[in-house]
């Protein structure tokens, strides 16, 4: 396991996205806190993010690759719509989702909706590159305080991953989530 800086990750991207492209699971920053990634199409990866979380239910949020991905495999709503518009952002969209082989079967654990971010990061950049959403999902053993320094980490998490991109403290807390599924709109902060 190594641990690279925003500018050595960048320096050397191709070398990182390929490790992606094959199934390495790794800690990312958000525009909020810590979180651990994979190719959120590759199941064994997904269950690998599973395994070093202990989360054997509760479906997994991605961060999309864009908003044309999103349409293409959400239902979006007028109201849909509307918060697609504050992206990107500090925001867990939660739509129902069209395909269900737009993701590892992992990640929403045959759930008919999907968490979708789309970070006001470079992460988001990254992932767009990669053309394919990423599992992001707090790093953090389920139950447990999420990541916001290297210095919280779970040792156990540290040891199971295959790198980690860190670029210092971060100041925020879990995104926003915002379920538009249903008739009516639930926001829940965390």
């Amino acid at each position: 396991m190594e641990i690279v800086t925003k500018e050595e990750f960048l320096l050397e991207e191709i070398k990182y996205l390929r490790l992606i492209e094959e199934g390495a699971v790794f800690i990312h920053p958000t525009d909020t806190i810590y979180g651990i990634g994979c190719d959120a199409t590759n199941e064994k990866a997904v269950q690998r993010v599973r395994g070093i979380k202990q989360r054997a239910s509760m479906p997994f949020s991605v961060i999309a690759p864009s908003e044309r991905w999103i349409f293409e495999n959400c239902e979006v709503s007028t109201e849909g719509e509307k918060w697609l518009e504050k992206l990107p952002g500090p925001y867990t969209l939660i739509f129902r989702l069209k395909s269900a082989s737009a993701v590892a079967p992992a990640v929403n654990l045959g759930s008919k909706t999907l968490g979708v971010r789309m970070p006001k990061h470079w992460v988001a950049d990254v992932v767009a590159e990669l053309g394919f959403p990423i599992v992001s999902t707090s790093a953090n053993v389920t139950g447990e305080p999420y990541m916001t320094s290297a210095e919280d980490l779970d040792e156990g998490i540290r040891q199971k991953v295959d790198f980690i991109v860190y670029e210092g403290e971060k100041q925020g807390k879990p995104s926003t989530i915002v379920k538009l599924f249903e008739k009516e709109v639930e926001v829940v902060e965390r």
